[in-house]
């Protein structure tokens, strides 16, 4: 279950931060060095994803089937914008800095989380007794504070919020919700169906839900 939530996750990420890329791209012409940590972001959670489809593959078994009440970063995104990640207007994200820089806050606090928890993980027994999934976590503990700094640094640069009290909450809440309901539902369904291709071969797996 966990090495299938974050598959979606890490897939959704990767997937979702080209369009970040395009917006940063286009409002921030002049910062390479903001471009080329947002691309090595989106390169390490495309790299992450890889690592668990290989650890799925090793078991000899397809993911859990989730969809997208399971991330993170959908639901936060649904919260502070009223839209899916698809529904998400690029063009107008570029065009209204308020928007660009809530973007940037979004993607912040989402990473942060995603390194409090792994933190937890590490010292999960079930993670400890598994040594290439152990692995696996500390490869992403050692990535994920390129993740989330250069946005903060870069609403740090801006001279801007780097956190709203409202998506500090709703962080929070995704969070709660998570652990406290999603999650153990999907523990105790044993009938939840698995994949039947990976979502990098066919992107409509995840279309649902």
């Amino acid at each position: 279950m966990l090495a299938s939530i974050y598959i979606y996750n890490e897939y959704r990420g990767y997937t979702s931060l080209d369009r970040v890329l395009e917006a940063v791209r286009a409002r921030c012409p002049d910062e390479a060095e903001f471009i080329a940590a947002v691309e090595k972001h989106r390169a390490d959670e495309r790299k992450h994803y890889l690592m668990f489809k290989r650890w799925f593959e090793r078991q000899g078994r397809m993911p859990l089937k989730v969809d997208r009440t399971c991330g993170h970063i959908d639901r936060f995104i649904e919260g502070v914008f009223g839209c899916t990640i698809e529904e998400l207007d690029t063009a107008a994200i570029i065009a209204d800095g308020d928007q660009f820089e809530q973007l940037c806050r979004v993607i912040m606090l989402t990473e942060q989380r995603g390194m409090r928890q792994v933190d937890v993980l590490l010292e999960n027994r079930h993670v400890k007794s598994d040594p290439v999934m152990s692995k696996i976590f500390r490869i992403v503990e050692k990535d994920e504070p390129d993740h989330w700094l250069p946005y903060f640094h870069w609403l740090t640069r801006q001279g801007r919020v780097t956190a709203k009290w409202r998506e500090r909450w709703t962080d929070y809440w995704i969070h709660k919700s998570l652990m406290l309901a999603k999650l153990p539902a999907i523990f105790v369904n044993r009938a939840n169906p698995r994949l039947d291709v990976w979502p990098d071969q066919d992107a409509t797996v995840y279309a649902a839900g």
